[in-house]
């Protein structure tokens, strides 16, 4: 959703490398450039205009540091800014009450009842014991379509059929959750194209009668500035306590982000990050920041790492790949636990790849798409061998690769770049796991990592050795893999196994 503002906000922090210290001219044209992206992202002009006097105000009273860049002085400043903006620190939810009531609002479209299922999604995994409510009597199918979910994900659905009385619905809910123990109970209200008398007297009644301990304005990213007219009235009339910002992964230029929290003085506590019923992630302003300037979000990364893999597999796969004894099998074992935790694209961002490299977002999509491509054919080329060939992949003659290149409906040559290219990867991991003296993460068995005295390995040695990686100045527009064009797999001198 951030790209463009990221991409922007990156290219202001090149232009200021150039320089030798923080001057109020170059500071200047830093700052406008700042606003020219804030309101290209659709940001609220109020917004906008706080951020910047922050900013400017931070800056000019800035000492400047000789052993700090100007860039690295400004990104400091700017991601001190974002994170106040975007409410400081997480918030988390309030569970007051037996059995909770967590109301969700917002208007028709916005994703309420998705939303819905994705918070009892995860207060599941985080304990509890949820139970959804279908209050929205006003939409046709609402009803049905929180069911077809609730079955999705077994988590139960309070409705009464022929009812069209909202508070009855609710009482009774909250009566059968205190019967049969559920908390919280999770109110799906109904919603209006626009905001209108009836919607908010059905959303007070609700609101005095069962005095919720959390009522959540869902938020779709994709609306930009209307979100801030939005927020402020429903915060006006009803009182929201947080914000579920959905639909996070759209294409959105990011502004509602950055502008309902400024506008309803409440927390964001939730993103929306993918159509699955589990892609509902706490929000961290630190880490949106972190994101937004191209930095990523290691911290994401590992929490997802740790909900979608296997430790022990993962210990085993980690352990073969750096004592030089990785296999295509191990490979293909690594690659299935990379696709549980997300698109190569996702990984990406997490990991700062677009920050680290001076890489574009287009520039970051191009190759993800391009590795995408590639794994999959190396997927399916694996998938065409034998157990031995996989184990061994030096027994593959030119007979083998014959008959794995017709199984798998791949060239002769495609399958021999690709086992060249596996060899070079092994080595990698060889000489990784040589350079750095078998050092290990905590807890991590056979991985490199920190040595004795918190001592790191010599990065810069370690860029010398590995094969054919990109250098740390960025990525040319002839690194890139052309879209669509070529062979995916590049021509090499041919190598026998």
């Amino acid at each position: 959703m951030f790209d463009t503002l990221t991409d922007r906000l990156q290219e202001t922090m090149k232009s200021l490398r150039g320089d030798s210290k923080l001057t109020p001219e170059n500071m200047e044209e830093a700052i406008r450039e700042v606003r020219k992206a804030l309101l290209e992202a659709d940001v609220s002009l109020k917004v906008v205009k706080l951020f910047i006097s922050r900013i400017r105000q931070k800056a000019l009273g800035e000492e400047v540091i000789e052993s700090v860049s100007p860039a690295q002085q400004f990104i400091k400043i700017v991601h001190d800014e974002l994170v106040e903006i975007l409410g400081g620190e997480n918030v988390p939810l309030n569970f007051k009450g037996s059995p909770s009531v967590l109301m969700l609002l917002g208007l028709q479209g916005s994703g309420k009842t998705t939303a819905c299922a994705k918070l009892a999604v995860r207060l599941r995994k985080e304990g509890q014991k949820p139970l959804m409510v279908a209050c929205d009597i006003q939409r046709p199918a609402a009803i049905k379509q929180l069911q077809t979910l609730g079955k999705q994900v077994d988590i139960p659905v309070f409705s009464l059929a022929d009812s069209t009385n909202v508070l009855e619905i609710a009482t009774q809910a909250v009566a059968e959750a205190k019967k049969a123990g559920y908390s919280p109970v999770i109110l799906d209200t109904a919603g209006r194209l626009q905001i209108d008398t009836d919607l908010m007297a059905e959303l007070l009644l609700l609101d005095r009668a069962l005095e919720p301990a959390e009522k959540l304005l869902v938020i779709d990213a994709m609306t930009g500035q209307e979100s801030v007219n939005v927020t402020e009235t429903f915060n006006t009339q009803i009182g929201v306590t947080g914000v579920l910002l959905a639909k996070v992964d759209g294409d959105a230029r990011g502004g509602a982000a950055l502008s309902v929290r400024e506008a309803s003085g409440q927390p964001i506590k939730f993103i929306s990050t993918g159509e699955k019923l589990d892609n509902l992630d706490a929000f961290y302003p630190d880490r949106m920041a972190s994101r937004i300037l191209g930095m990523g979000d290691v911290v994401a990364l590992v929490e997802k790492a740790q909900d979608a893999i296997d430790e022990k597999e993962a210990e085993k796969v980690a352990k073969q790949m750096f004592a030089g004894e990785f296999t295509l099998e191990m490979f293909l074992q690594s690659q299935r636990m990379m696709k549980r935790m997300g698109s190569l694209g996702d990984i990406m961002k997490m990991m700062g790849v677009g920050g680290m490299l001076g890489l574009s977002s287009e520039q970051q999509s191009t190759i993800a798409t391009h590795g995408e491509k590639m794994l999959h054919l190396y997927e399916t080329a694996i998938n065409s061998m034998t157990v031995a060939e996989r184990q061994r992949p030096e027994i593959i003659n030119m007979s083998r690769r014959r008959r794995i290149a017709r199984g798998s409906g791949l060239k002769d040559n495609e399958i021999g770049q690709m086992l060249n290219e596996f060899e070079q990867m092994r080595k990698m991991f060889g000489q990784f796991h040589k350079m750095t003296g078998g050092m290990q993460f905590p807890g991590m068995p056979g991985m490199p990592g920190m040595g004795k005295g918190g001592a790191m390995p010599d990065l810069q040695d370690l860029a010398k050795n590995l094969p054919q990686m990109p250098s740390p100045g960025g990525f040319s527009g002839q690194n890139l893999p052309r879209p669509g064009g070529g062979n995916i797999f590049r021509k090499k001198n041919k190598k026998r196994f």
